[in-house]
């Protein structure tokens, strides 16, 4: 049975939700949601679904199975508690949510209906970081792992708001580092964290290093920089290195990936293929979001549990929480 879903937020990320929802067999939206009716009625045009601003007129009337929230962060509590009502999975952009207050709350409604939240955190879906996480039975127990998502691409040009953001690398793409570390080494006892403002044209700070202690032991750096001078420019590409007892993998430029075990090297492609509707240097991104969408149907179909759930986010979001406080500061922060 064809599952229906609602996309409330017309912006610029979300046409990459429509187009790949429009690839996954057994699905189609039925209805996109805008506060600027202009937007949802350019969308429904071009995906064949009913356009609304109302949200809540729209979820009563339609009752879809899911609902694919892609607003900015202000809103989503509102919206969670709303689409639970109506719908029996609900996905939410990150981040999550401005406090853990929140998405506690968020979280609850959910849980209250028996609903299923899931968070679109699509770097770990990203195909480098999930055949990585395929392969880590082969280095042994791990025990480091750096993640750097360094460039200087103008990510303003899409999206101008980013210049005034506060703390706009944590918020921004530190969320989805934090994700990937967590999937990758388990739970964060411990952060400690230093940002820099380095583009004077922006408000916020657009650099942070930070190293993480998880429950394990193991050790995690990860660092982001969205004003570095690099020739070719890696982005959106985030390079890792992941060390265990028995070997060490590496996520390199250009999608390659490294597997160092037993005094020999071996390497192998990791590209994702282009989307139909996708463009360098967006397809990383863009592969990654139909993979995640694969996966939200196969929740839905029950073969699957959320991945990351509401709730596990909520400790990502607890994880950067605390990364910001560390840089102000100046202290380690214990979780």
């Amino acid at each position: 049975m064809t599952k229906r879903g609602v996309l409330i937020g017309c912006g610029f990320f979300a046409r990459n939700h429509m187009e790949a929802w429009r690839r996954q067999d057994g699905v189609r939206i039925v209805g996109v949601c805008d506060t600027d009716p202009a937007k949802a009625a350019a969308f429904a045009a071009a995906y064949g679904c009913e356009a609304g601003t109302d949200a809540g007129e729209m979820l009563g009337r339609l009752r879809p199975d899911f609902v694919d929230i892609a607003t900015t962060v202000g809103s989503h509590r509102a919206l969670v508690e709303l689409a639970a009502a109506h719908a029996r999975l609900v996905i939410c952009q990150k981040p999550f949510a401005e406090t853990l207050e929140d998405g506690a709350a968020m979280v609850a409604a959910c849980a209250a209906r028996d609903v299923t939240l899931t968070v679109h955190e699509n770097f770990r879906w990203q195909r480098p970081i999930r055949e990585m996480k395929a392969r880590m039975g082969l280095v042994g127990r791990p025990r480091f792992l750096r993640l750097a998502f360094r460039h200087g691409y103008d990510i303003y040009a899409n999206q101008p708001y980013l210049a005034a953001v506060e703390n706009l690398a944590l918020t921004d793409v530190g969320l989805h580092l934090f994700d990937m570390a967590r999937y990758l080494m388990g739970d964060v006892v411990r952060v400690s964290c230093e940002a820099q403002r380095r583009n004077p044209a922006v408000a916020g700070e657009d650099a942070f290093c930070a190293l993480l202690r998880h429950a394990s032991g193991a050790v995690s750096s990860v660092e982001c920089s969205f004003h570095s001078t690099l020739a070719p420019d890696p982005f959106p590409q985030t390079l890792a290195l992941l060390e265990g007892d028995a070997g060490s993998i590496e996520v390199l430029e250009g999608y390659r990936l490294r597997l160092h075990r037993g005094g020999a090297v071996e390497e192998w492609d990791a590209e994702p293929g282009c989307p139909a509707w996708g463009a360098k240097p967006w397809y990383l991104i863009q592969e990654s979001v139909m993979a995640f969408q694969a996966h939200v149907v196969a929740v839905l179909e029950g073969r699957a549990e959320p991945a990351p759930s509401g709730a596990d986010n909520l400790e990502t979001l607890a994880l950067m929480l605390a990364a910001i406080g560390s840089a102000r500061t100046g202290k380690a922060v214990e979780l």
